[in-house]
């Protein structure tokens, strides 16, 4: 059983796709393209026309080689997606700087290109990125051509509002960079986690699959098998006491019927055992999963406790069993000397309880136990952290029915309590079998 399983690798979630970068950039060029033509021969403003044309034919020559050059469907390297979105902020800076600087009322798409970033690509490089565009926002305060307006009436813009425009920009900038990142961020925690849960569920279902495949290939092994048999006896009868091959045919005849005797074995194996094996007690689960942890130095306590009524005997089910031993691993991690488990049902319910002596879960992170990649314990312990490893036990007991809850035990000598529970009435429902841990015997 293992406590956490090796953190997907994110660079490949991380990496933008360059047709999303190709189809943001033409809108870009598109809207650059109307907003110039608007001004400068709708409105009759004086603009340098030609140089925001030539800043606009530069995206869209860069659009038409990366079309050309790479196939639609080519994630960028996170180096290579930052150079292009530096690109798209300095070109347009360079549009801003022709048109009025901050004082452009367009001057806050400046955050966009951050914001791209802040969902696609490491927080270092987009750190850079949003400090980049806030040095050309700043220099755009002090260096650029006049704002576009009627001739013969210049439209000056007190310094506080250019002032009032930066501070914008910057917060925009910082809020929605930060916030991007950390909601793409969580997604990709929760997808990677996902998948990982469904990785160590398909490896589990896989284990419990082989007795079905034994019996499988016993059943197909049968009649080829047989005709080998009858084959070896049809050359025993033609021989006789022939000294030369009599003895290699009673061999062969003799190794065919022994792999008889091991394919029906393993045929009957698989029927016969299939009732117990697919279904355990309470007390046998507990055994199970507790069992490979008691070489470590910690006691491992049972302690049954309430029992009305018939032992549930519940489906052998794999995730239940993954994330039971999974917390068992997790108490014995943390343990100073001694873990407790304690079991029960009555006509209600059917308990499982995890208690550990350790130093117990921080008071300011025990209501968010659960989620994936956080470490839940701190310290020197030598068992490491819940992140991953938990995630996938809650998520796979979650499945099965059960409710689980953490917190800090009140009596002396206890440390971290987790207690799973199923209400019998999930167990009793038939529609529900198939997805839970047990049912009344």
């Amino acid at each position: 059983m293992i406590n956490i399983l090796h953190a997907p690798d994110f660079q490949q979630s991380q990496r933008l796709r360059l047709n999303t970068l190709i189809r943001l950039r033409w809108l870009a060029i598109v809207g650059q393209s109307l907003t110039v033509l608007v001004v400068a021969y709708g409105l009759k403003f004086p603009l340098p026309v030609s140089m925001c044309f030539a800043l606009i034919a530069c995206s869209a020559w860069m659009n038409l080689l990366l079309t050309f050059r790479y196939p639609a469907a080519h994630r960028l390297t996170p180096f290579s997606a930052f150079a292009i979105l530096t690109f798209d902020s300095l070109q347009l800076a360079g549009l801003l700087y022709m048109t009025g600087g901050l004082t452009n009322p367009f001057s806050l798409l400046m955050t966009v290109p951050v914001v791209v970033s802040a969902t696609s690509l490491p927080l270092r490089l987009t750190a850079m990125l949003g400090a980049l565009v806030i040095v050309a926002a700043t220099l755009l305060v002090f260096y650029h051509l006049p704002l576009p307006w009627h001739e013969g009436a210049p439209l000056a813009m007190p310094f506080i509002y250019v002032a009032g425009i930066w501070m914008a920009v910057f917060c925009s900038i910082a809020f929605t960079a930060i916030y991007a990142f950390r909601v793409a961020e969580e997604a990709r925690l929760l997808a990677n986690a996902l998948a990982a849960t469904e990785l160590v569920l398909q490896r589990e279902q896989h284990l419990s699959a082989l007795d079905g495949l034994a019996a499988a290939a016993a059943h197909e092994l049968g009649t080829p098998l047989a005709t080998i048999t009858l084959v070896a006896k049809e050359m025993e009868k033609a021989l006789g006491e022939d000294p030369k091959y009599g003895e290699d045919v009673k061999l062969l005849r003799s190794q065919s019927e022994r792999c008889r005797e091991i394919l029906k074995r393993l045929t009957s194996l698989s029927s016969e055992s299939e009732v117990h094996l697919s279904r355990l007690p309470l007390t046998s689960l507990v055994e199970e999963v507790t069992a490979p942890h008691r070489d470590f130095g910690i006691s491992i306590k049972l302690r049954p406790g309430e029992r009305i009524g018939p032992e549930p005997v519940g489906r052998r089910n794999p995730g239940v069993i993954y994330g039971l031993g999974n917390l068992v691993e997790n108490a014995v991690d943390f343990a100073r000397k001694n873990v407790t488990i304690r079991w029960s049902w009555n006509e209600a319910a059917v308990s499982f309880s995890i208690i550990d002596d350790g130093p117990g879960f921080p008071p300011e992170i025990i209501d968010r136990i659960g989620e994936p990649y956080m470490s839940t314990r701190q310290g020197t312990e030598a068992g490491g952290g819940l992140g991953l490893g938990l995630f996938i036990a809650k998520t796979l007991l979650e499945r099965s029915g059960a409710t689980l809850d953490f917190r800090n035990s009140s009596e002396p000598g206890e440390g971290a309590i987790v207690q799973i529970s199923w209400p019998r009435s999930v167990f009793l429902n038939p529609e529900q079998a198939s997805a839970t841990m047990f049912d009344t015997a």
